[in-house]
């Protein structure tokens, strides 16, 4: 295949499905409970739901939606840090465009700029050290986030900013890694998950091996995915043909993009610049060992958390919104008590509604069940009630 058209072809769906159908018919347990299927990444939950997936696959497969999206596991502490730091009046503080809308305790940046701080979106980590070039008398920081697929243009951003000798700009260190969290699913105590749709972003810098555990450890099947809907109907169809088959393996349906090995110049530029944190907080998850990043010693001055006092206050989320128990999959959006009621994109007060790749936002924007419209509906008349 070589132009997207292809990867969306009707056709070609239908045979997937088809042949999903037929294989599901052999697996026995499916006559007890359904087949959970987690799909980890937030833009595979995206397409999902854009394409109307879930409602094209059988009954008896039921799909997990993960933590894969670094803006919705950002816990609300670190983002009222992130504010605290973008309202000194010396700082410029820098982000992509979804984090700016993530809800703190009082305030998001988004906010925080209305209220007078300098916030602005840049695309990429060298726009902010572009402005800090352009802005020789101000403090530029960037609000670094995001799992192994943005690490290494944040970590040849400080080796950039290195080389040209620049003392005005550092990074407010959110990255997050993949495996930690993964594992962590799997020893939670009454999660089923049959198998894995790995994220191929992730892959395309780390390789297959980092997932080898899942298959060898815990006996799940495991496929790095596309983002096409073909790239995800094949992926489940793999993981379905590994459990008809009593199969646990790692397989590459990806492999137009990802290389088993991985990225090597890109991880060689993660590891001179960062070092795993002891624990990190994962919103509605809690504090789980070795799963964030943080900047190491050699690079302490693009280290905002050591330039600047930074409060490191945890809040707990509020508690009418559920997003930890949809992150784990324990519930699905819609069953949370605020979704499309008080919480929407335009007023989100989960992250799960905020960013794009957010379970709930997709489920709200693309969700086209009868039940869930219906839903919608009636919350939106609720809360519109005096």
């Amino acid at each position: 295949m070589k132009y997207v058209d292809e990867f969306r072809d009707p056709v070609l769906a239908k045979s997937l499905v088809r042949e999903i159908n037929e294989l599901v018919e052999a697996i026995e347990f499916t006559r007890q409970r359904p087949i959970q299927i987690m799909e980890f990444c937030g833009g595979h939950t995206h397409t999902i739901f854009r394409y109307g997936i879930e409602q094209l696959l059988p009954k008896c497969i039921e799909l997990v939606h993960g933590p894969g999206c670094p803006v919705c596991v950002l816990p609300m502490g670190r983002v009222d840090d992130c504010v605290s730091l973008a309202q000194r009046p010396e700082v410029i503080m820098t982000t992509f465009g979804d984090a700016m809308r993530v809800p703190g305790s009082k305030k998001s940046l988004l906010q925080a700029k209305a209220d007078g701080a300098d916030v602005r979106m840049v695309y990429s980590p060298l726009d902010a050290l572009r402005l800090a070039h352009q802005n020789k008398n101000r403090e530029v920081i960037f609000f670094a986030l995001g799992f192994e697929t943005t690490m290494p243009s944040t970590a040849l951003t400080v080796l950039q900013a290195e080389a040209d000798g620049v003392d005005n700009f550092s990074l407010f260190c959110n990255h997050i890694t993949t495996v930690p969290i993964m594992n962590a699913l799997l020893e939670t105590p009454g999660m089923q998950l049959d198998g894995f749709v790995a994220p191929g972003h992730v892959s395309m810098v780390v390789g297959e091996k980092p997932f080898h555990f899942v298959a060898e450890k815990y006996k799940k099947p495991i496929v790095i995915t596309g983002f096409e809907p073909l790239d995800i109907l094949q992926s489940i169809w793999l993981v379905i043909k590994q459990i008809a088959e009593q199969r646990a393996e790692v397989e590459n349906q990806y492999a137009r993009v990802v290389a088993s090995s991985g990225n090597l110049p890109a991880l060689e530029a993660m590891d001179r610049v960062f070092e795993l944190r002891e624990f990190f907080e994962w919103r509605g998850l809690g504090t789980i060992e070795h799963s964030g990043i943080k900047i190491q010693n050699d690079y302490a001055r693009f280290d905002a958390e050591r330039k600047f006092p930074v409060p490191n206050v945890k809040i707990a989320d509020p508690k009418s919104c559920q997003c930890g128990d949809v992150l784990k999959g324990v519930i699905k959006p819609w069953q949370c008590k605020v979704f499309a009621g008080s919480c929407t994109p335009e007023t989100p007060m989960g992250a799960l509604m905020v960013s794009s790749e957010g379970a709930c936002a997709a489920y709200y924007n693309f969700g086209s069940l009868p039940e869930l419209m219906a839903l919608k509906l009636a919350r939106q008349n609720q809360e519109a009630l005096p």
